[in-house]
């Protein structure tokens, strides 16, 4: 029996234990860099495989190398992030959240369970193996740059020398038919910026707002503002969205505050566009406070860069994809995501691709709850292809790669 054929009979053995380990996960979420329990359950998983561990300083991740018995100087990445969000969960599952106002309603409980799948599918094979295999558990993507932190770190070079690819998986509750991947080269996530601005005016009485210099009414128009930049001063095939997600202001409707402070996230899909909307935002919100008699304090601050797949990984997934479970299950994805993911900094400095998962559980999966929301539901029955994927994508592409340049 050849590698991969042996390999899907095991992954299908393990199914329970995985839906049973993303259970025992989905019930503790933990939020931020530090989830010490969620490190412990992992601990206690990859215990046993050979791996050789290693624990963050600044975050509870976890490095795992798993040595092949040919020292071909060869290594690959696989990554599943840990964190969950600060979601109070409705979903009303068996297995539902534990912890007040916490959930796992990003999918990362599946990504775990499929990563420790797929390294104990490697570790069963490690003779068969040309070269090694850096498993990459990351806390904190939910906007802590977990991954920015496992790199100063070293994840990279964790096997000796610098990983030559790396992939990383990521499930939907909706938009994509349960078990079916997508991906596709090139730009296929969105960087993501962070917008404060803070206005000051001069409070006073409601009835009299000529004494006074309102703030709220120059907000309100920075904000209108900077969605006609947006749409007047970007390319529409170069696009960016900007989303004003808080407003704080005020004590009583007749008060006139002394200032008011709104947040926004910003999209884009280049470098050149990213660094235009830092400009723009600085003018607007400028230009308007002038025209108000204000001042105001503007902070642009760049978050994620864009998730980049090399087209050629990208080509590669798809056809272990295709083969591995047939044409019908890949999809190619048509736009990038609007979303940003920290797994952007692995592909800025290796080659690689990530890609999503489809884990609907509703068959009108277009309109199912989103990643993200507290109703947010995935599909136990897809861990198992998750497991296959990740061993096989690292089996073939230490592969591929050929033997090492001296």
């Amino acid at each position: 029996m050849s590698l991969h054929e042996s390999l899907r009979p095991e992954a299908k053995e393990l199914a329970p234990e995985l839906v049973e380990l993303r259970h025992r996960l989905h019930r503790r979420p933990e939020i931020g860099l530090h989830l010490p329990q969620t490190q412990e359950a992992l601990l206690g998983e990859l215990e046993g495989l050979g791996l050789e561990i290693t624990l963050g300083r600044k975050l509870t991740s976890i490095t795992g190398v798993l040595r092949s018995e040919r020292r071909t100087g060869r290594a690959v990445l696989l990554r599943a992030d840990m964190d969950a969000l600060p979601v109070q969960e409705l979903s009303g599952v068996d297995y539902t959240s534990e912890i007040d106002g916490a959930m796992h309603a990003c999918g990362h409980d599946m990504h775990m369970a499929m990563l420790v799948g797929g390294a104990r599918l490697l570790a069963a094979h490690r003779d068969s193996l040309d070269g090694d295999v850096v498993f990459m558990f990351q806390p904190g993507e939910e906007g802590w740059d977990g991954a920015g932190a496992m790199i100063e770190e070293g994840i990279l070079t964790a096997a000796g020398p610098m990983v030559s690819a790396a992939y990383g998986m990521h499930v939907l509750s909706g938009k994509t038919p349960a078990g079916v991947f997508t991906t596709r080269g090139g730009t296929m996530m969105a960087s993501s910026s962070h917008l404060k601005v803070t206005v000051q005016g001069r409070g006073g009485h409601g009835s009299t707002p000529h004494l006074g210099a309102d703030p709220i009414t120059a907000a309100a128009e920075m904000i209108m503002s900077l969605q006609a930049a947006v749409t007047r001063r970007f390319d529409v095939f170069d696009p960016v969205v900007l989303t004003v997600g808080t407003i704080h202001a005020g004590t009583r409707s007749n008060i006139i505050p002394d200032a008011i402070e709104f947040e926004a996230t910003v999209r884009t899909f280049s470098e050149r566009s990213s660094e235009l909307m830092r400009s723009a935002a600085t003018e607007v919100c400028q230009g308007v406070a002038r025209a108000h008699g204000l001042s105001v304090e503007v902070n642009y601050v760049r978050e994620y860069p864009a998730t980049v797949n090399d087209p050629s990984h990208a080509g590669f997934v798809a056809d272990v994809v295709e083969e591995l479970f047939g044409p019908d299950q890949f999809q190619l994805m048509a736009t990038p995501e609007t979303g940003s993911e920290d797994f952007s900094r692995v592909l800025q400095a290796v080659p690689g691709s990530y890609m999503f998962l489809g884990a609907s559980m509703s068959q009108d999966y277009e309109s199912a709850p989103s990643n993200h929301s507290p109703l947010a539901t995935f599909d136990d029955d897809v861990l198992e292809r998750g497991a296959l994927l990740h061993a096989e994508l690292a089996i073939r592409s230490l592969a591929r790669l050929g033997a090492p340049v001296h």
